[in-house]
């Protein structure tokens, strides 16, 4: 099966984790990386695996940036990764006996969030298809980020993947500056039919960032990790108030409702 499985990943200034991807990822026959434009080291880095191949591409926002990395892709199956996944060894000997049935299309994976190498015990990082048939998928935007869909039956994977984004903490801040526009304006946008409880709860404002960080720290049990659950969920926190300001700034009608410049794939 790995023989059949093409690792896909998108970077931009992703020097302080991309090796940690690629090094669990030693098994593949080829790497296909799109990169939008790092000067940071990362295009050098990536020089040092054989596997990879590197292809350039502005980005415009995420689907338009999987779907040109899709069509990149020779293999019958994708692993898509971020730059910031580490396939955990169990998941790796899963893929190795992989056998997919009739009908299977894609492959659900679960996420343990770390801080610095530091696991934590929960986190509100959701799952994510990340290997599928890549001619039964293509990508497509949904708030800030992308959604995958898949035309066939998708199952759970029982090995994890780890999430640990060491690239600087002022990166984040500007990352989340423009998720908040960005789902501010696909929540304002969403019939009251497309809206879930999560939603309508955000699009509240107010009540979001204390809801999430108080359940992010108890019910997750992030405060039991010492320092990086409370990083966790201060960041939680952030994202979240970031998000509330963006929603009453619009209704206030200080900010037009449109996308007016492009995300950050990091």
């Amino acid at each position: 099966m790995l023989n059949q499985i093409t690792p896909l990943i998108l970077t931009l200034n992703e020097a302080p984790n991309v090796a940690r991807t690629l090094d669990k990822l030693r098994w593949a026959r080829r790497i296909v990386v799109v990169d939008s434009g790092s000067t940071d080291g990362t295009l050098e880095l990536l020089r040092t695996y054989s596997q990879v191949a590197v292809f350039h591409h502005p980005f415009v926002d995420f689907a338009i940036q999987w779907n040109f990395a899709l069509d990149q892709v020779t293999g019958v199956w994708v692993l898509s990764l971020d730059a910031d996944y580490e396939l955990s060894d169990s998941l790796v000997g899963e893929l190795t006996a992989l056998a997919p049935a009739e009908g299977v299309a894609g492959y659900d994976a679960r996420f343990i969030y770390r801080v610095h190498d530091r696991a934590l015990r929960g986190s509100l990082y959701p799952t994510r298809t990340v290997l599928f048939r890549k001619d039964k998928a293509r990508y497509r935007m949904d708030g800030h980020t992308q959604r995958i869909v898949v035309d066939g039956m998708v199952q759970p994977l029982h090995g994890v993947i780890y999430h640990d984004d060491r690239k600087p903490l002022s990166r984040w801040f500007w990352s989340q500056q423009r998720y908040a526009r960005d789902e501010a304006i696909h929540l304002l946008a969403c019939g009251k039919a497309r809206q879930g409880r999560a939603d309508r709860l955000r699009l509240m404002a107010w009540p979001a960032p204390l809801a999430v960080f108080l359940y992010t720290l108890f019910v997750k049990g992030c405060f039991l990790d010492g320092w990086p659950g409370w990083f966790y969920a201060l960041q939680r926190l952030l994202a979240e108030t970031l998000l509330a300001l963006e929603i009453i700034d619009r209704r206030l009608g200080s900010a037009p409702v449109k996308a007016d410049a492009p995300g950050d794939p990091g």
